[in-house]
């Protein structure tokens, strides 16, 4: 019998897995505000040459106080660094990295580079973590990822200069890359089949409240570093997790450690008022045990796998393209800061409450559809005028609301595509992909102080291709999770000849078999 079936009648979804995500979850919340911090700690305000050493902001100072460098010592053939320094408004910031570093003018792209790193960073913990999560196991990885992300972050409110602060940043990115993959897959991992969706949106829920949070934090902590040390040093209050965090025991049985994986079936099971005797255990326990390591070529070795793999990778690429693009660029709406930050996090909660909803049903046609909306939603930005900063919002939200809802798409996606013998390593370069999007994001919007169309007509584009390529993978809609490649050959090869007519589906043999929907149901009433 399958792992579903053991964790069925050892409780779905009882106390144990209520208490794991609850753990789960609060992580989550500082995930969100630590990718979207540098809107704030990395603001860059309206700004103009100083003209004297005295000189402070005021608003009639010269037509260029809107931030254009225009108002820099400038010759025919050469520019001259400002003698007395930059003058900025504080309307929105007291200080950032940008006034602290004048990383303005000739110097703004460090700003975005900047930002640039710390996606690079994401990707770089997405594969440093993701291979370490396979081999060491979800908590460990979980652990480490958690410890890095406080000490880092709170060393970069310290950071003597700009070198030193993006360095941080950058270890920064990765361990926060390390909590959100080892976290989803833990949770995912426990979880039944029904509750498996479930279980996994409600994770973005709190990334969504850190989101939220983080504008009012900074609305009240106007300092870049006092506002960096605030949202780090919290994160040393998940010490404790050391002594009560499970681990897999999912991947502890696929990486043949049965009787540690005993243990917390056992635990789990007396937590949710079940039992399950050693022999049950043992004889359902077999089969799933992996004979050899996974390496990343198994993503693309087997024709089933390569087309699954190819996909996910193009349409996370695509979502968080379009997701840091949007987020990231709120500067450039000309509307309040803090306002424009919290709705921007607000609208995420109905879309992805619209995801929970509708994933049930399909994962596949959710996946396509919210793409779909989100690329039209930015495609039709190009016909709002310029000047029109309302209604650029509220279009810009709509995109947000599209985008957002299929970032809780495929992270259930991807986690239940991928068998357990490589999940950890296939979600890992799956957010490889992904931050590669999330590293042009700030290029891309960058790109829109030459060009304002270029980054809309992008964002618009590249969700659409991922709606189409959605299509093309299989449907998972309550369905175990498989274990090894073999069973996802099993399953494209039943599903092939029942398209083609040749064969019916076996389903006593089909991992949805009946029996075990039965015993699911009985499962989750009984809680």
């Amino acid at each position: 019998m399958s792992f579903d079936q053991v964790l069925a009648e050892v409780g779905g979804f009882g106390k144990y897995q209520k208490i794991l995500f609850v753990m789960i979850c609060f992580p989550h919340m500082f995930l969100g505000i630590h990718i979207m911090s540098s809107i704030f700690t990395s603001y860059t305000p309206a700004h103009h040459c100083r003209s004297s050493a005295t000189e402070h902001w005021h608003f009639n100072v010269s037509a260029n106080s809107s931030g254009s460098c225009s108002s820099a010592l400038t010759e025919p053939n050469r520019t001259e660094f400002c003698p007395h320094g930059w003058v900025y408004n504080q309307e929105f910031v007291h200080s950032s990295t940008v006034t602290e570093w004048d990383l303005v003018c000739g110097q703004a792209t460090l700003n975005s580079l900047g930002s640039s790193l710390f996606m690079l960073g994401l990707l770089v913990g997405a594969f440093v973590f993701g291979f370490m999560a396979d081999r060491l196991g979800r908590k460990l990885t979980l652990l480490l990822s958690l410890a890095l992300q406080t000490m880092f972050g709170v060393a970069a409110a310290f950071a003597p200069n700009y070198t030193v602060y993006v360095t941080f940043r950058f270890i920064l990115g990765a361990a926060v890359s390390g909590v959100i993959n080892s976290s989803f897959v833990l949770g995912t991992e426990w979880a039944s089949t029904k509750r498996r969706m479930l279980a996994g949106v409600l994770t973005d829920y709190f990334f969504v409240f850190g989101y939220m949070l983080l504008a009012g934090v900074a609305y009240l902590i106007r300092s870049w570093r006092n506002l960096q040390l605030a949202i780090s040093a919290p994160g040393f209050i998940f010490i404790f997790y050391i002594w009560v965090l499970p681990d897999s025991a999912r991947w502890l049985l696929a990486n043949n450690r049965k009787e540690e994986a005993l243990v917390l079936l056992r635990k789990a099971a007396t937590m949710n008022g079940r039992s399950l005797t050693t022999t049950v255990q043992l004889d359902k326990c077999e089969g799933m045990q992996k004979k050899t390591q996974p390496s990343v070529a198994d993503l693309v070795r087997t024709p089933q796998m390569r087309k699954r793999s190819l996909i996910l990778f193009y349409i996370w690429f695509a979502t968080v393209l379009v997701y840091y693009g949007l987020s990231l660029g709120v500067s450039y709406l000309g509307t309040n800061l803090y306002l424009t930050q919290f709705l921007f996090g607000l609208v995420e909660i109905p879309a992805r409450t619209v995801a929970l909803l509708l994933l049930p049903y399909s994962r596949r046609l959710s996946q396509s559809v919210f793409l779909a909306f989100g690329g039209i939603a930015c495609l039709f930005m190009l016909i709002v005028p310029e000047d029109s900063f309302n209604i650029r919002t509220a279009v810009a939200m709509t995109g947000k609301f599209g985008i957002a809802a299929s970032f809780s798409v495929i992270y259930v996606y991807t986690a239940e595509l991928f068998p357990t013998v490589l999940r950890q390593t296939g979600l890992g370069v799956s957010c490889i992909f992904a931050r590669i999007g999330g590293i042009l994001a700030p290029m891309i919007n960058l790109l829109g102080e030459s060009n304002s169309t270029a980054p809309m007509v992008i964002f618009g584009s590249a969700p659409l291709l991922g709606a189409v390529l959605a299509l093309g993978l299989a449907e998972t809609a309550n369905k175990p999770l498989p274990d090894t490649i073999q069973d996802i050959q099993d399953a494209e090869r039943l599903t092939s000849k029942n398209d083609d007519g040749n064969a019916p589906v076996d389903t006593s043999q089909a991992p949805t078999n009946t029996e075990e929907q039965e015993l699911q149901s009985f499962t989750n009433d009984s809680l």
